[in-house]
C-alpha cells in the first residue's frame, strides 16, 4: 500500500513569514512539510534563505531589489504593510487558508480578512486563531487558553474552563471546553 499523497496547488495553507524571532525552527519545519507557497518580508529574506527555505514571494518596500533571490521568486511591492500586501495577494489568488509567523499580533490586523481566508497566527510560543460562538475543543487538564480580543465581548460565557487572570483560562479537567458570545468571531491563543 502506498503512502504517497497528491497535494493540489492551494490545498495546503500558504505561509507568511514576517518575523521569526522567538519561533521554534521545529515548528517551522512542520508548517513547511507540504511545501506551501511561502511569502517573506524582505528584511528577513536572507535569514529565511539561510535556513534552506524556498521563497515564492518577497514582500519588498521597493518593487525591485538588489538582494539575491532564488529562481522564480516574485517580488511584491509593499504599500501599507507586508502583512496587508501578503493577505491581499493570497485573497486575490484564491487561497483558502494561511499560516502567519509574526512577533506582533493585533486583532485589527486580521479581522478584515476573516470572511475570505482561514487564518492561524504563530506568535512566539502561541498559536492564535479566530473562533465562532459555540466553539469547543478537547484539551488536557491545566492547559491555558487566552482571549486575544481587547474590547469587551458581549454575551460571553464559557464551559470547562476556570478563569485564572483577565482573559486567561485553564482547562479544569481532561475534556472539552467551549466559548459562547454575541460577536461574529473572537481570537483565542493556545501554547504550542
Amino acid at each position: 500500500m502506498s503512502s504517497h499523497h497528491i497535494v493540489r496547488e492551494k490545498q495546503e495553507p500558504a505561509l507568511i513569514i514576517i518575523n521569526l524571532a522567538g519561533f521554534e525552527l521545529e515548528n517551522l519545519g512542520q508548517l513547511l512539510e507540504w511545501s506551501p507557497m511561502v511569502l517573506v518580508a524582505e528584511d528577513i529574506a536572507e535569514e529565511v534563505l539561510s535556513l534552506g527555505i524556498k521563497i515564492d514571494v518577497v514582500l519588498s518596500a521597493k518593487a525591485k531589489t538588489n538582494r539575491p533571490a532564488q529562481e522564480h521568486t516574485k517580488f511584491l511591492a509593499v504599500e501599507n504593510s507586508a502583512l496587508a500586501t501578503a493577505m491581499d495577494f493570497l485573497l486575490n489568488e484564491g487561497f483558502p487558508s494561511v499560516n502567519i509567523i509574526t512577533k506582533n499580533f493585533s486583532t485589527e490586523n486580521f479581522s478584515a480578512y476573516l470572511q475570505g481566508i482561514d487564518i492561524v497566527v504563530f506568535n512566539n510560543d502561541k498559536k492564535i486563531y479566530p473562533i465562532k460562538s459555540g466553539f469547543n475543543k478537547w484539551k488536557a487538564a491545566g492547559e491555558k487558553v487566552v482571549l486575544m480580543n481587547h474590547e469587551p465581548i458581549e454575551g460571553f460565557s464559557f464551559v470547562g474552563l476556570k478563569e485564572v487572570d483577565d482573559k486567561v483560562f485553564k482547562t479544569e479537567k481532561n475534556g472539552f471546553f467551549s466559548f459562547s458570545f454575541d460577536k461574529e468571531s473572537i481570537f483565542i491563543a493556545e501554547e504550542i
